[in-house]
């Protein structure tokens, strides 16, 4: 029998062509929700309210499986920075505020705000982590969640690396003395968060089907 499709809760092609690069050797196929025809609906807002990655991930995951009858994939993740008390942490998307922009227009508001808030602390005080909660869930209700974490520091300034998306561009990683976004997408996933987080659900992935 040919492996079912599994549903990605996200419209960001960013995160979808990330998710399905990590999840290839697994050969299964995954489609967003702009794929099925699932129209952004303001009241998703209100889907992310909890406090950490892991229950907003499963809010997520459950919400959109219980909607589509398809066995859904979800992630919640972001950036922790220690000199700002762990913040942006589960506000890592909206923290500039900025409700007007999307997409890279977000991301480059959202690094703004971040080196302005960290202006004036030196190397060893910009110590940062991102986290991510992976989580998949049945129409039934029954759930599995995975989480990564990958250590690094926020440099001074963005990167002018291309690859990655979000805060890849200040998110830098001493042991590949580079940041994420001068990093190709194969050797990003060998120590991101998300790859370590939904690799930790893959193996699991199975006793759901």
């Amino acid at each position: 029998m040919p492996e079912p499709t599994l549903l990605l809760a996200t419209r960001s092609p960013d995160k979808l062509r990330e998710i399905r690069q990590i999840l290839a050797p697994l050969g299964l196929e995954i489609v967003s929700l702009n794929d099925v025809d699932i129209p952004p609906d303001p009241a998703e807002d209100a889907i992310e309210a909890f406090l950490t990655f892991r229950e907003n991930a499963l809010a997520k995951a459950r919400h959109f499986a219980a909607l589509t009858g398809r066995l859904t994939l979800a992630d919640d993740s972001g950036l922790e920075v220690e000199a700002l008390g762990g913040a942006p942490g589960v506000f890592t998307k909206r923290f500039s505020g900025r409700a007007d922009l999307r997409g890279r227009a977000l991301d480059e508001a959202n690094n703004e705000l971040l080196l302005q808030k960290l202006a004036g602390i030196p190397v060893e005080g910009r110590s940062a982590r991102y986290v991510c909660a992976a989580a998949a869930a049945r129409p039934d209700g029954a759930t599995l969640v995975g989480l990564g974490t990958t250590p690094g520091r926020i440099a001074e300034r963005p990167s002018a690396g291309t690859h990655g998306f979000g805060y890849d561009p200040l998110f830098f990683v001493p042991e590949l003395h580079a940041t994420f976004a001068d990093v190709p997408a194969g050797e990003k996933h060998r120590r991101s968060h998300r790859a370590r987080a939904f690799r930790a659900l893959a193996s699991s992935i199975a006793s759901l089907r």
